[in-house]
């Protein structure tokens, strides 16, 4: 068995048996049709087949349907692969440990429902409020998601050719976001324990799950296709993020040579009319910045974010080179694509957007790159928290540093 390497033949046969089981097919006969391959099945194999799904036009909306229930088949080969254990203090490690905390507090929940059980309803009103600071505390769990989407997808995509399934992975992150949203909503103002109680079962099963596709698929996966040095970048990197529910580890030291991008060398400067800078000030300024920004060039590839002190969108290092059809879940592509599509064509050069996140009002705007003979040369995103500068009246025209700072 070759690490890191589907087995084609074994893949063509499992990929028939989720098409049919897609399909309606008899779970029994086809189990016992394809059980040579279910299982001696690898997480490559896992991979491969989903995304052959993908290549085939089979959306990721139609996989999840049907992904529990296939994956709950192929558990007993998946579960039997002999996974390769993450070095201590690496960046699996700690996604592991995160788990590991995660599944504590899920625990915990489980066990606050049982000692209500059958007092729910009588007292619906004291259960809420502990299920609400429980659920408003699981938000902390999305800087692992973001870890994975902004640090481990785009390893992954450098070295897999099978990648597809992590569109689906992500869209699975979006699920998880948007119940944990509600039953937060939900607890703050409860209705009913009914339709409570349905949608933290619908939440568990998603969390859970999303840990079992992780230590079951994608971490074996990684650990065996991505070497040493990509894992030391990787932990270095997820040092942009808070490590939840447990105790963050000691920054690491970089080692050398080891960057994802270019560092700028001592005095190197970028001449042009608007003036003669070094790059490391023009970098520096760039930081400063009250504004994110990011530029993806003419070839969709993201080239370059900076770096300010309180971001509104997490970016790693990582994504530099990175396709920006990659960098979003598939339900939101389709908007990006199409302002490449018009803006490559000329037909529009600036699109605007407007989002409330976390209390805050966001404005996000995109703006095509030309050169000076007007040559399509990429797409700029700027982003900025506008919440004090929309509630802004009158003027100010004399010097208060105990203004609101605008």
């Amino acid at each position: 068995m070759e690490k890191g390497k589907a087995n084609a033949g074994r893949v063509d046969d499992l990929l028939a048996f989720s098409l049919e089981m897609m399909n309606g097919g008899d779970g029994k006969v086809l189990i016992e049709k394809y059980k040579e391959a279910i299982s001696t099945i690898t997480p490559c194999d896992m991979l491969e087949m989903e995304d052959r799904q993908l290549r085939m036009g089979v959306s990721p909306d139609v996989i999840k349907k049907d992904i529990e229930k296939i994956i709950n088949v192929f558990f007993h080969g998946l579960n039997a692969y002999p996974r390769r254990a993450p070095d201590e203090e690496s960046f699996f490690f700690y996604l592991i440990l995160e788990n590991q905390a995660f599944t504590f507090r899920l625990n915990q929940v489980k066990k606050l429902l049982r000692s209500y059980h059958g007092r729910e309803t009588t007292e619906l009103e004291s259960l809420s409020k502990l299920l609400h600071d429980a659920f408003t505390t699981f938000q902390e769990f999305e800087a692992h998601y973001q870890k994975k989407e902004n640090i481990l997808f785009p390893f992954l995509e450098k070295k897999l050719k099978c990648y597809r399934p992590l569109k689906v992975m992500w869209s699975l992150h979006d699920d998880i976001r948007s119940v944990l949203r509600e039953l937060i909503a939900m607890t703050a103002e409860p209705a009913g324990w009914k339709s409570l109680n349905v949608l933290i079962g619908k939440y568990f099963s998603l969390v859970f799950r999303m840990i079992q596709k992780e230590d079951l698929i994608v971490f074996p996966v990684a650990l065996e296709v991505l070497n040493k040095t990509d894992q030391a970048d990787m932990h270095f990197q997820s040092f942009d993020y808070p490590f939840p529910f447990i105790e963050a580890p000691r920054p690491p030291v970089k080692l050398p040579g080891n960057n994802t991008t270019a560092n700028p060398k001592a005095g190197e400067s970028v001449a042009d009319s608007n003036g003669i800078p070094e790059l490391s000030s023009l970098l520096m300024l760039f930081d400063h910045l009250p504004v994110e920004i990011t530029y993806v060039d003419e070839n969709d590839r993201v080239a370059f974010f900076n770096k300010g002190l309180d971001r509104i969108f997490p970016r790693s290092s990582a994504v530099v080179g990175r396709l920006v059809q990659n960098c979003h879940p598939p339900e939101s592509v389709h908007v990006v694509e199409s302002i490449i599509r018009e803006f490559r064509s000329g037909g529009k050069d600036r699109a605007d957007f407007r989002i409330r996140m976390r209390g805050r009002y966001i404005l996000i705007r995109y703006f095509a790159v030309r050169d000076r003979a007007g040559s399509y040369k990429g797409v700029l995103e700027v982003s900025q928290d506008i919440t004090d500068v929309v509630s802004l009246e009158g003027e100010q025209r004399l010097l208060d540093w105990d203004s609101n700072g605008l």
